[in-house]
């Protein structure tokens, strides 16, 4: 799973292109866009990089976060540890 924080995220319109651009780039990949929390995730993508750079080409500045664990009631942690 990939997931990034994408600040200059703002509209709908902005979550519609981050979509097609990850889609065109990975048309497999699961995408969830959260505007409110200004996060992509994307599972199933066979070329990470490419979803990076699917997002700078539609204009946006994609910072990748450590997806929240199942098990870590904190979230956002990378381990046990976190």
């Amino acid at each position: 799973m990939l997931r990034y924080q994408v600040s200059d995220m703002s509209c709908g319109h902005c979550v519609q292109s981050i979509t097609t651009a990850i889609r065109d780039a990975e048309p497999d990949a699961q995408v969830q866009v959260d505007l409110a929390g200004k996060t992509v995730q994307v599972d199933g993508a066979r070329a990470p990089a490419a979803v990076e750079a699917a997002i700078r080409e539609a204009g946006y500045t994609p910072q990748a976060t450590a997806p929240a664990r199942q098990d870590n009631p904190v979230g956002g942690g990378c381990c046990g540890h976190c």
